[in-house]
């Protein structure tokens, strides 16, 4: 199977950066894609940023903001954040889809991001 694990999140004032890292181990196919998810109280989960290769996907919400890189060697993904504010306020979670076996998505357990004053 496979294991995902995030850290980074914290609280932070508004117009700050955070980093976000997550890290993929187990049975991670060669084919994968790893993204980033948040779900404010309330609200359903939305997808913040994906990475596939050297393609990468934002939502409006966030582009020119986050920044998503990759460190396939290492399984690792991380979430660049700038220039916050009190509406991304979230648990964020990070999503391995494996295209090879064993076929899935698995999720972290998501670490908390709170921009405030």
């Amino acid at each position: 199977q496979v294991q995902v694990v995030e850290s980074g999140g914290g609280l932070v004032q508004p117009g700050g950066s955070l980093r976000l890292s997550c890290a993929a181990s187990g049975s991670i196919s060669s084919v994968n894609t790893m993204a980033w998810y948040r779900q404010a109280p309330g609200k359903q989960r939305e997808l913040v940023a994906s990475q596939l290769g050297p393609r990468t996907d934002y939502a409006d919400s966030v582009k020119g903001r986050f920044t998503i890189s990759r460190r396939n060697a290492k399984n690792t993904a991380v979430l660049e954040m700038n220039n916050l504010k009190p509406d991304d306020t979230a648990v964020y979670y990070c999503k391995v889809t494996n295209w090879g076996d064993p076929v899935g998505d698995y999720w972290g357990q998501g670490t908390q991001v709170t921009v405030s004053s």
